[in-house]
């Protein structure tokens, strides 16, 4: 449009038919809007297409006060100032082994996650892995007989950052780290029970695998056999508008690292789409990183809208804890045909924020508190419902 009076120069623009918001003072400066751009931010809104970057506004998320492990009527907790203790739900609660750590006094002293080997018998020692901040992870054995805890192994710290999620069934251990690195690792296929051979040998690295869809919380299994590895990792997932769900995916291994199948479940409804719900495709180059969590989920169930604070699976039971002081558990079926997630289910009894929560064998379960004193093992046996009972240990003795 050109002015009546105006000058050949005297040029504006009329947006009738094509109206941004807050047009109006874009038009009043003149030559000074550049309209080329704003045409441009025009058309990339309406195709969805944007540039994104990303501003940390919060630290690292937060480890739980106390970490917790259920396992043959024993409850092993670690935390940074009372180390590694193992204490006996059965015939009451008592203090069976208390062990501090090595690096006692440092910041990387601080356990941030723990596993059980889950081939431990009443009638054995119990094997346990811990995972630390600063990256490193070491293997611990209690002794039932002696009633003490003794180091194994300790793995020298990395710079991929902190152990997030560890996994353990002798003799290989899978750990998760900060920068999404998930590593299988095989340690020597016999325990060095002998008096001078109480260290065992360092384990060989089978496969290193990238993420970039799987958010923290974490929780890792592991099944090992003579054919190979199975492992299952469970992790928080957000969705478009249903807020926080969980997903889960089941890798199967051969026993030099190579991926031969790959399967992922989540609890979503028909209609509801994970951000992480993209097509892809698995690498694995051996000790070289590559993307595993892709494959497109089956949306089975409405999904909880809070970010879990804590996962846990142990098949078929997966468990969120949240800091509304309740827990979700989900029935998994893991056969030849199919993985799936059923609907979810709360179970209620904290009075105050859930830190942590692990299933154990025997279909039991056992959570603590933000606070770190209160304790409850949880029935599981016989489907969703479950009869809790309050632990209260006294962490400081």
């Amino acid at each position: 449009l050109r002015e009546a009076n105006g000058s050949n120069k005297s040029l504006l623009y009329s947006s009738k038919l094509s109206k941004w918001l807050e047009d109006g003072p874009l038009v009043k400066r003149g030559g000074a809007t550049n309209w080329k751009r704003q045409y441009k931010l025009r058309h990339n809104w309406s195709r969805g297409s944007c540039k994104r970057t990303e501003t940390e506004i919060a630290k690292q998320p937060s480890i739980p006060p106390v970490l917790v492990r259920l396992h043959d009527g024993i409850v092993i907790t670690a935390d940074s100032t009372a180390g590694l203790r193992a204490w006996s739900t059965l015939g009451g609660e008592s203090l069976i082994a208390t062990m501090a750590w090595a690096m006692e006094g440092s910041s990387s002293a601080a356990p941030s996650s723990m596993a059980i080997d889950g081939s431990s018998t009443a009638t054995t020692d119990l094997h346990l892995s811990v995972g630390f901040l600063d990256g490193s992870f070491g293997l611990y054995t209690l002794d039932r007989r002696k009633r003490s805890l003794q180091c194994r192994y300790m793995h020298p710290a990395s710079t991929n950052g902190t152990v997030s999620a560890i996994a353990f069934s002798f003799p290989h251990i899978l750990t998760m780290t900060e920068a999404q690195l998930l590593s299988l690792y095989r340690f020597p296929f016999k325990w060095n029970e002998g008096p001078h051979q109480d260290i065992i040998e360092p384990p060989s690295l089978l496969s290193s695998l990238k993420s970039h869809t799987a958010w923290p919380p974490l929780s890792l299994a592991i099944r090992s056999s003579s054919t190979g590895v199975s492992t299952s990792i469970a992790y928080a997932m957000p969705t478009y508008t249903a807020g926080w769900s969980v997903g889960l995916q089941e890798l199967r291994l051969s026993n030099d690292g190579t991926i031969l199948e790959s399967r992922l479940a989540t609890p979503l409804s028909q209609g509801f789409r994970p951000l992480s719900a993209a097509k892809g495709r698995i690498q694995s180059t051996g000790r070289d990183a590559s993307t595993f969590v892709i494959n497109r989920p089956s949306p089975r169930s409405t999904s909880p809208s809070a970010k879990p604070t804590s996962l846990s699976y142990t098949h078929p039971y997966l468990l969120a804890a949240y800091s509304d002081n309740t827990m979700t558990l989900y029935m998994v079926s893991s056969n030849a045909q199919e993985l799936s997630i059923g609907p979810g289910k709360s179970l209620c009894g904290h009075t105050a924020s859930v830190s942590g929560a692990h299933v154990g064998d025997r279909g039991k379960a056992v959570s603590v508190s933000a606070g770190g004193s209160d304790v409850r093992v949880w029935e599981l046996e016989g489907g969703i419902k479950s009869s809790s009972s309050r632990r209260r240990m006294a962490w400081g003795e």
